[in-house]
């Protein structure tokens, strides 16, 4: 059963697992799709106001009905949420805080699938960061990004020269990815997600 952080008669806040998509695949396999209908109340179920990567963990926000779910969905387009996440970065980041300023565009090719990567043609891409602790080869960050884009994190986090660790795609290695969504606040609602496992022992090993 998917844990709720926070509610109101319009919204909900759960924690979404690592590594469970928001919508079935083509090949079958476990969504969120399939434990919404669990969480309503008459005939709306709620649905997402927002989208958080398969392989990402934490704060993800659900409208209990359509009127609720075209206010939030207006909320995010005008960024008038709150959101912060935590990750593990790969390497030895030496600055302890920054912002990178760079906008993404869509990159795809019929070897590797697509990704995002930093272009001057792409959209607006904005994120905040500041370390929260460091072990060798390692460092703890949170990220408050100011923007949305799809992958914003993960890319401006390669971009940094220090991908997310077992973020394959921007070469980040093999594994679970390790990034949580987590705080969210929207709509007089406040949610902070736990740490998951898989995150927890690389977290403790800087310091957190």
């Amino acid at each position: 059963m998917i844990a709720v952080l926070a509610s109101s008669d319009d919204a909900l806040i759960i924690d979404k697992p690592a590594g469970l998509p928001l919508d079935p695949g083509r090949r079958g396999g476990p969504s969120l799709a399939d434990q919404l209908p669990a969480l309503r109340r008459g005939r709306f179920i709620p649905a997402p106001a927002h989208r958080l990567d398969q392989d990402t963990a934490g704060c993800l926000v659900l409208a209990r009905h359509k009127a609720a779910l075209r206010d939030l969905s207006a909320r995010f387009a005008a960024r008038d949420v709150r959101k912060l996440y935590w990750a593990v970065l790969r390497g030895d980041v030496a600055d302890d805080a920054g912002v990178v300023d760079a906008p993404l565009l869509k990159h795809s090719t019929r070897e590797d699938g697509w990704h995002m990567r930093v272009d001057p043609a792409g959209a607006a891409a904005i994120t905040e960061w500041r370390v929260l602790g460091r072990a060798p080869g390692l460092a703890f960050v949170e990220f408050a990004p100011h923007t949305g884009r799809t992958h914003q994190l993960r890319a401006h986090a390669a971009h940094l020269g220090h991908p997310i660790l077992g973020d394959a795609r921007y070469g980040g290695g093999a594994g679970a990815m390790h990034l949580l969504a987590r705080r969210l606040v929207i709509a007089g609602l406040d949610a902070t997600a736990p740490v998951p496992a898989h995150m927890r022992e690389a977290i403790a090993a800087c310091g957190g």
